[in-house]
């Protein structure tokens, strides 16, 4: 059975190396810094973040657990969702961020959603005016296409886009190539949403591994510049997905899962 080539295990964000799997944390609250700082030690070095997560506790909770900010962790957050993308609100939801994170600077700052309303350069020339300042080290954009991605990419230098994508859900096929042509890094969330665990059963069988194992292997071997984010408050779970850059899918597995 033809191995496919070897998957690289980081990438760089943010200016620094990370493992190629990450942490979401739209769930995070007040009295999981202990897990936080733990998840640091098992070898987590990207965070991902927003300004809404439970209502602000998630950017309050990884300021205090990791506030300083170890050596080689990337901290994302985001801004303008629901229909917040006016600079006025974007100033307020950055200024809201460094304050929670215990942050000089935020490494990676997304626009989490175009704001229907407000022109997309207009809501990234807010966000341009704190990365020119120093207080962001690099901008992403979240649930966008290629044409908007292309857009914000005159306004600024994209440092990743994050869209809902996984084994199931593929419909963002276009801007994964899109990202890897432009070697820009490509954060899946909800890596794991849909997954159907029988449609890998034998492949993880064969790797002693878990379905979910094999759904986040096979993110990574999509793309070299995929980053998943599954999000987790468990130490235990948070250590298998880890794990999962350690799995080396065939190019049969790969045509066997379908890809």
């Amino acid at each position: 059975m033809p191995a496919s080539p070897s998957i690289a295990r980081t990438l760089t964000l943010g200016g620094r190396e990370v493992a190629r799997i990450g942490l979401g944390t739209n769930r995070l609250t007040p009295g999981n810094e202990e897990f936080l700082r733990a998840a640091v030690e098992a070898g987590l070095g990207h965070i991902d973040t927003a300004h809404v997560y439970t209502g602000g506790d998630s950017e309050r909770a990884i300021g205090e657990a990791l506030s300083p900010k170890p050596d080689g962790v990337v901290i994302a957050t985001k801004g303008g969702y629901d229909d917040t993308g006016s600079p006025e609100a974007l100033r307020a939801q950055i200024e809201q961020s460094l304050e929670s994170l215990g942050a000089d600077a935020i490494d990676l700052y997304y626009l989490h959603r175009v704001d229907p309303e407000v022109p997309l350069e207009e809501s990234l020339g807010a966000i341009a005016e704190y990365r020119d300042a120093g207080k962001l080290r690099e901008v992403g954009i979240s649930a966008v296409d290629v044409d908007q991605i292309e857009a914000a990419r005159k306004v600024l230098p994209i440092a990743a886009v994050q869209n809902h994508y996984n084994f199931a859900d593929r419909d963002s096929d276009p801007v994964v190539d899109y990202c890897e042509e432009n070697g820009i890094v490509f954060v899946p969330y909800y890596p794991l949403k849909r997954v159907e665990p029988e449609a890998m059963a034998e492949v993880a069988a064969r790797h002693e591994a878990t379905p979910h194992q094999i759904a986040l292997a096979w993110l990574l071997h999509r793309s070299p510049v995929t980053l998943p984010i599954p999000g987790t408050l468990s130490i235990e779970h948070l250590r298998e997905n880890l794990a999962a850059l350690e799995i080396e899918l065939t190019d049969d597995e790969l045509e066997e899962l379908g890809s």
